[in-house]
């Protein structure tokens, strides 16, 4: 793997293997010194030419716990403002000796003109790009998806060397704009699992038939029917037309509350990839509540995040432990 660019990339094995991966690096986080030797000598740069709080501080903890040196480019008040370019934004940190790039980026594809293109000599790794996709996102919800659906003995209470075979997810709501929708769809349906896309007719993207999901405009109808419940945050900015009558219907048709979360299988999870719209696509006593875990999410993006640089960067683990292996090849 040179780059990570698309989940629809991945095959099976690969993708097992970075969840594996992760799973070992999760209890770094647990030390009282939060740090492997691993990258030392190595520079991330995170280029953000879109505002993303989350995943670029997740990326940024990710790269320090691996002691990478880390270089955070933000577009906001930089050269690109001025009218520099991708090409020469990516020259200039060619330059600078970046072993990986996180890149994300307002418009679909960039990262992949980033990495195919040559500009940059280091691996590439799409933090999201436009409406096309978000692939450690859907690591990352595939990684929590795992730890609570995958049962069995310590290792495969956490889901080592496990897929999601037979698991049924359903992702709800704002299909159309979502790159977290397209990057688990492919990923999930790499790992096993049926994936079902519940939205209105006009938040469902062009081409989706060719997706390998199932599509539904019921959520009641799905919701006695899934493991995961995933629901999509309305992007509210990203539209310029009026796909769904108001807040208030969608609410009532598309909304998660407690009423329906009440509905699902007992050991099902509610999960949101994050920023919440509280009220609009899921209520605040669902976000809170003992089934949801979207603050693991985020916990557990950093050890993903921390797997997918070290596999670039590092190389793979020759044992069973790897964080063992990690230590003693500083």
């Amino acid at each position: 793997m040179k780059h990570l660019l698309s989940t629809g990339d991945l095959t099976r094995d690969e993708a097992v293997h970075i969840l594996d991966t992760a799973e070992e690096l999760l209890g770094v986080a647990q030390r009282p010194i939060k740090k492997l030797p691993t990258l030392r000598g190595r520079t991330v740069v995170n280029l953000f030419f879109e505002d993303s709080t989350r995943t670029r501080i997740s990326f940024e903890a990710a790269a320090k716990r691996l002691s990478a040196d880390v270089i955070t480019f933000s577009a906001k008040g930089s050269s690109t403002s001025k009218g520099e370019g991708l090409k020469d934004t990516a020259l200039t940190l060619q330059a600078m000796g970046a072993d990986a790039v996180v890149v994300r980026h307002s418009a679909s594809g960039a990262p992949h003109r980033l990495a195919h293109a040559q500009w940059s000599r280091g691996a590439v790794v799409n933090a999201g790009d436009g409406t096309h996709e978000h692939p450690t996102q859907a690591l990352l919800d595939a990684f929590t998806m795992r730890r609570h659906l995958v049962e069995g003995d310590r290792h495969q209470r956490a889901g080592v060397g496990a897929d999601l075979a037979g698991k049924h997810v359903t992702i709800v709501g704002d299909v159309l704009h979502s790159r977290v929708a397209r990057s688990n769809a492919l990923l999930l349906h790499t790992l096993g699992a049926h994936v079902r896309l519940v939205a209105p007719p006009t938040l469902l993207p062009v081409g989706v038939d060719s997706w390998p999901v199932e599509t539904s405009y019921d959520l009641d109808a799905a919701v006695e029917k899934t493991d995961v419940l995933m629901m999509l945050r309305v992007q509210e900015e990203r539209m310029n037309a009026s796909y769904f009558p108001s807040a208030r219907e969608y609410s009532r048709r598309f909304g998660l509350d407690v009423a329906r979360m009440n509905r699902l299988p007992e050991h099902a999870i509610v999960m949101h990839p994050g920023p919440m719209n509280r009220g609009m696509e899921i209520t605040a006593d669902v976000a809170d509540s003992e089934r949801s875990v979207i603050v693991e999410q985020v916990t557990n993006g950093v050890a993903v995040r921390m797997a997918v640089l070290y596999l670039l960067l590092g190389g793979a683990p020759t044992s069973d432990d790897a964080v063992s292996t990690m230590e003693g090849g500083a």
